[in-house]
C-alpha cells in the first residue's frame, strides 16, 4: 500500500478519505488540505469509535467549515481536529503525522497517541 500523496491529488480545502498502512494494519486517514499544508486523523470519531464519514470519503462541513460526524453531529476544528460541539466536545480527533518527502510528494506515517 502506499502511503505518499501529492498535494495535488487533494482540491485546496477539501476533506478527503484515505486507505494508507499504519504499522500494518490498513487504516482510513481523514486528510485536509489547507493551501500547501495537509493535516490528517484517523477517521474515528472519539465519542463513539466509528467513522465520521457517512458515505466512504463522503464528509459533512458545516456552513462554518467544521468537519461533523454523521452518526452524532460532533463538530471538528480542522486546525488541530479538536471537537468544539457535540457529545464529545474538547476531545480530538487521533493525529496522522505528514511530511514531505524529498520527491515533494506528502507521507502519512504512524499516528500519535492523544492525551486530551
Amino acid at each position: 500500500m502506499n502511503n505518499h500523496f501529492p498535494v495535488a491529488q487533494f482540491a485546496d480545502g477539501s476533506v478527503n478519505e484515505v486507505e494508507v498502512d499504519l504499522n500494518g494494519e490498513i487504516e482510513s486517514v481523514i486528510v485536509h488540505r489547507e493551501g500547501d499544508t495537509l493535516r490528517a486523523w484517523l477517521n474515528v470519531c472519539p465519542h463513539a469509535g466509528r467513522r465520521l464519514d457517512y458515505a466512504p470519503g463522503e464528509f459533512l462541513k458545516t456552513p462554518e467549515g467544521l468537519l461533523m460526524c454523521a452518526v452524532h453531529g460532533a463538530t471538528f476544528e480542522l486546525g488541530r481536529g479538536t471537537c468544539v460541539g457535540g457529545p464529545c466536545l474538547g476531545a480530538a480527533l487521533t493525529p496522522v503525522p505528514v511530511e514531505q518527502a524529498a520527491d515533494g510528494a506528502w507521507v502519512v506515517a504512524t499516528p500519535v497517541s492523544v492525551t486530551p
